[in-house]
């Protein structure tokens, strides 16, 4: 298997300066570099201090610096929010700035705040996205592109700069739904499965994903499919449900609209920790992906730790198990 960490900058209750909660990630992004893990995957939000990292280009810059082999991912950027050459040429150019060490994940985005703020019509969110998507991978492509659009149309444009890996970084879009999944999966993309749906969900979106990929030519040989997965760590499993209680209502909170994911009727807090947060000792924990690994094709786990205390546990004593 291989692992990364979804490093959100959370600020809950700001009871620290920002700039600490910024020198504590980067400060845990320098043991990932050290230790086993695969990527660092930055996460984008905005108008909410569940995550204040407006911009993964100039964070991932940043960590560019202060790494050496771990590789920066972006999971993931906005696209529906970006003129799409400004996001080709900010990617391209933190990829060369990085050594190559760039994974580019994209996503269309859910929070209507960010949507109104920016007035972007939520309604036209998800065709933003893919046409973005598409610019992107063709400027990247091309030498001089060429692209008529719906959003956007661009005649004889040079580029600059290509990305330093070749034909571009490695990329994926999050598909949150069975058809966005479907989707990507006709246009022969990789995608990101994120955080929010139970284990079950995971297993079942893999199997679909994979069977659409067939009927399009396209085979899921080969392919990483990361997947995030809500992590609670203590030194009992009654305690590292207490944590990942605690998680579940801050997501709850600050920024996941249980109603919009589809969440129906179910206690939502509930749902996350019988059914979508893995928790329990390290033991325990190390045990459940194990199971994941052959239960939900879980061969990319993108962590998503709910405390310090449950991201160190999980780098010394779940991940030397594992990897």
């Amino acid at each position: 298997m291989k692992f990364g960490i979804l490093q959100f900058f959370s600020w809950p209750e700001r009871r620290v300066p920002l700039p600490t909660v910024y020198e504590r990630a980067l400060q845990r992004i320098e043991i990932m570099d050290n230790g086993g893990y695969d990527a660092v995957w930055l996460t984008e939000h905005h108008f909410s201090d569940y995550s204040v990292c407006p911009s993964i280009p100039v964070m991932g810059a940043h960590v560019a610096a202060r790494t050496k082999r771990l590789r920066i991912g972006a999971g993931v950027t906005l696209a529906a929010f970006y003129h799409p050459l400004r996001l080709a040429e900010e990617i391209a150019l933190l990829d060369i700035l990085s050594g190559g060490r760039v994974n580019w994940g994209a996503g269309r985005g859910f929070d209507e705040r960010e949507f109104r703020t920016f007035k972007v019509p939520i309604t036209e969110s998800q065709a933003r996205f893919r046409e973005a998507v598409d610019v992107i991978m063709q400027a990247w492509a091309t030498d001089r592109l060429n692209y008529n659009g719906r959003f956007f149309s661009f005649e004889d444009v040079e580029v600059l700069p290509k990305p330093l890996q070749r034909p571009h970084p490695p990329m994926w879009v999050a598909a949150g739904s069975p058809e966005a999944t479907k989707w990507a999966a006709s246009a022969g993309y990789s995608i990101l499965i994120g955080p929010h749906g139970t284990h079950f969900d995971v297993g079942q979106q893999w199997e679909r994903y994979r069977d659409w990929l067939g009927e399009y030519g396209y085979r899921i040989q080969d392919r990483e499919i990361p997947t995030a997965r809500l992590i609670a760590i203590a030194s009992t499993d009654a305690e590292a449900a207490e944590v990942a209680r605690q998680g579940a209502q801050w997501l709850l909170r600050t920024y996941v609209d249980h109603i919009q994911l589809g969440f129906g009727g179910s206690d939502p807090v509930r749902r996350y920790i019988d059914s979508v947060v893995i928790h329990g000792t390290a033991d325990r924990v190390a045990d459940q992906i194990a199971r994941l690994h052959d239960e939900a094709h879980l061969d990319y786990m993108i962590g998503a730790p709910l405390s310090h205390e449950t991201f160190l546990a999980f780098t010394d004593q779940v991940l030397p198990r594992l990897v």
